[in-house]
C-alpha cells in the first residue's frame, strides 16, 4: 500500500515540477512549485520525518514562495515582455537534458546501494537532530547564530532612516 502511495505522490511530483518549467504565466509556475513543495512534504511523511515535513511546508511552500509571488507581483510581467523562444533553443534544451538523464541512468546503475541497518525508533527525528546539532556541531551552531544576529543587526542599520536636523 505504501508504494502505491510513494509511487501516486512520485509521479504527480514529476508532474507539478514538469508544470512549473513549462507554465507560461509566472504566477502559475509559483503556484506549481508550491503544489511540488506540499507532495515533497508528503514524501517526507511517508518516510516518517515529519518535523522535515512540517519545516519544508513552513519554511518553503510558506515563507520562500510567499517572497516569489511578492516580486514577481512587484515586477509586474507581462506576456508582451518575453521574448519568444525558437525551435532551435528547446531542441538543445531536449537534447542536453535527455543527455544529462542518460548520462545520470549510466552513472547509478553501476553504483551499488549498501545495505539497509535497523534504526533505533526509540527516539524520534527531533530528538536526534537536536542532540547532534547540539552536541558534535555546538561551535558551528553558535558561530551561524551570532552571524544571524550580526546580520539582523546590519539589516535594522541599513533600513533606519536618518533623522535630518534642520537648524
Amino acid at each position: 500500500m505504501i508504494d502505491k502511495i510513494f509511487f501516486i505522490l512520485s509521479a504527480l511530483t514529476v508532474i507539478s515540477a514538469s508544470m512549473v518549467i513549462i507554465s507560461r504565466h509566472p504566477m502559475r509556475s509559483v503556484l506549481y512549485l508550491v503544489l511540488t513543495f506540499f507532495l515533497i512534504s508528503a514524501h517526507y511523511v511517508l518516510m516518517n520525518a515529519q518535523f522535515l515535513a512540517l519545516v519544508n511546508i513552513v519554511v518553503y511552500a510558506g515563507a520562500i514562495m510567499v517572497l516569489f509571488l511578492f516580486v514577481i507581483m512587484f515586477l509586474n510581467l507581462n506576456k508582451e515582455i518575453e521574448q519568444h523562444k525558437g525551435l532551435v533553443i528547446w531542441l538543445a534544451a531536449i537534447i542536453a537534458g535527455g543527455s544529462f538523464m542518460l548520462l545520470t541512468m549510466a552513472a547509478l546503475s553501476k553504483t551499488t546501494l549498501p545495505q539497509a541497518t535497523d534504526a533505533n525508533y526509540n527516539i524520534g527525528l527531533v530528538e536526534n537532530l537536536g542532540a547532534t546539532l547540539y552536541k558534535e556541531y555546538l561551535l558551528p551552531m553558535e558561530i551561524s547564530s551570532v552571524l544571524f544576529l550580526i546580520a539582523m543587526a546590519g539589516v535594522v542599520l541599513l533600513g533606519r532612516k536618518e533623522k535630518i536636523i534642520v537648524e
